[in-house]
């Protein structure tokens, strides 16, 4: 019960920090930027568009780490589906992009900490980064960097080049915040059960 609270509060800080960064208008990285420009060019809500998004990074999450972390995963998605949803009927007001990237990043950062801990995350490119660390033990917030820039900039075209560029700064902060607790990341996911990965000869 403990464990769904903490899952249940990182969802709401990533949730408000998704609202800072769409009161700047920039994006972030990972599913959750490819569903703020999908929310930017379409008539579809970012809740809407990230639950979507999210469904084929399941069965990845199911064969690479196991049912517990991946319903825990699917139960933080749609928590923070909803829960952004919600939020748009508070009070708006907008933020200048620089401010957006670093407080925005800063909360989206620390809610994916607390997510990470509890043995969770929000799909997409967070599970890929938490495989990649159980397996080979690199650094999660590396690997979220790297595929949150390239996210960024085939977004471009949703914000254009200088709030891309203020895009990549959110993405720096929040790969900063989580490499702060990479050591206690990786040992929280550790002992995730044998029986629910991968061989350890099995190629990635």
């Amino acid at each position: 019960m403990l464990r769904i609270l903490y899952m249940m509060t990182g969802c709401a800080i990533v949730s408000f920090g998704v609202l800072i960064l769409q009161s700047s208008e920039i994006i972030t990285g990972g599913t959750a930027g490819l569903a703020l420009s999908m929310s930017y060019l379409t008539p579809w809500s970012f809740a809407v568009t990230f639950f979507l998004i999210n469904l084929p990074f399941y069965v990845l999450s199911a064969i690479r780490m196991g049912w517990n972390f991946t319903l825990s995963t699917l139960f933080a998605v749609t928590t923070l589906s909803l829960m952004t949803e919600v939020m748009q009927y508070l009070p708006s007001f907008s933020l200048s992009p620089l401010t957006g990237a670093l407080v925005g990043g800063a909360v989206i950062g620390a809610g994916l900490c607390i997510l990470f801990l509890n043995k969770s995350s929000l799909g997409g490119a967070n599970i890929l980064s938490l495989v990649l660390q159980k397996r080979f033990g690199i650094d999660p917030g590396k690997t979220l960097f790297a595929f949150d820039t390239l996210v960024i900039l085939t977004g471009l075209i949703s914000v254009g080049l200088v709030r891309g560029l203020y895009s990549i700064l959110s993405v720096l902060v929040i790969s900063f915040i989580i490499s702060l607790l990479k050591n206690r990341i990786a040992r929280n996911n550790a002992d995730t059960p044998a029986a629910e990965t991968e061989p350890a000869g099995q190629a990635s």
